[in-house]
């Protein structure tokens, strides 16, 4: 799913990146706002609390705000920096150093929040929205600008207008196409959905608290070398069965 890239990527590819990433945002989102009543994924409350601090005139709390969504800024411009250096290098894959690096910095977010029993929460807010910040640019980035998956206010936007577009087919001949983005949207929905409620079910019902972010930044790297597990698989399969048949 982080193999294919460019005019070799598919539906099918962006639906499993969809799927993965949707479902670790999620659970980032519910662990962020369980464990400080802060948002962690997305920065558009952010910026209305830093307007309202500011006409209050109370600027300290209102420079928070502005590092949580400068935070989130500079993860996004970290990932792209990543991306075009590797790019041009073509060493690795170069959606693995961001990936990567995400995944670090959720279980750093996790062991600081349990080893100081959360005495920063700014502190790990800015980490959650970095991590959340690299996602969103690496899955844009690799999906060709198709698949966003920290937060749900364009996704709603652009459902509603998909939907209204089967209405009138004829000024939309390409409607498969249509059906298909629908799709898209209505998996990251779900399972962005379906990440927040394991997040909260493990948080306040198992007792995982900031641990939940721990589970996001493993199943994080399972799926970045899913790609090479599989091909690995396929390949020795094909030795067996070559062997087996000359053995005959």
């Amino acid at each position: 799913m982080f193999r294919h890239q460019g005019k070799s990527r598919t539906l099918k590819h962006n639906l499993q990146i969809a799927t993965v990433l949707s479902f670790v945002a999620g659970i980032v989102n519910v662990t962020g706002f369980l464990a400080i009543q802060e948002l962690t994924t997305n920065v558009t409350g952010h910026f209305a609390q830093f307007i309202y601090e500011l006409e209050n005139l109370k600027f300290w709390k209102g420079t928070i705000y502005l590092l949580f969504i400068l935070s989130f800024l500079l993860g996004s411009f970290c990932s792209s920096i990543l991306i075009l250096k590797f790019r041009e290098t073509k060493r690795i894959n170069v959606f693995v150093l961001p990936t990567l690096s995400e995944a670090i910095i959720l279980i750093t977010a996790a062991i600081l929040a349990h080893s100081t029993e959360i005495q920063h929460p700014n502190t790990i807010a800015c980490l959650l929205l970095f991590a959340m910040g690299m996602q969103n640019a690496f899955v844009t980035k690799i999906s060709n600008e198709i698949v966003r998956t920290t937060h749900l206010t364009g996704l709603f936007t652009d459902l509603g207008i998909e939907l209204a577009h089967l209405f009138f087919p004829k000024m939309h001949p390409d409607i498969q196409k249509v059906k298909s983005n629908i799709k898209l949207r209505m998996v990251i929905i779900s399972f962005f959905f379906m990440g927040g409620l394991l997040g909260g079910f493990c948080y306040s019902t198992l007792g995982f608290k900031t641990n939940n972010l721990i589970i996001g930044a493993v199943i994080l790297i399972v799926s970045l070398f899913y790609d090479d597990l599989r091909f690995s698989l396929i390949k020795t399969k094909r030795k067996f069965n070559q062997k087996k048949i000359r053995n005959n």
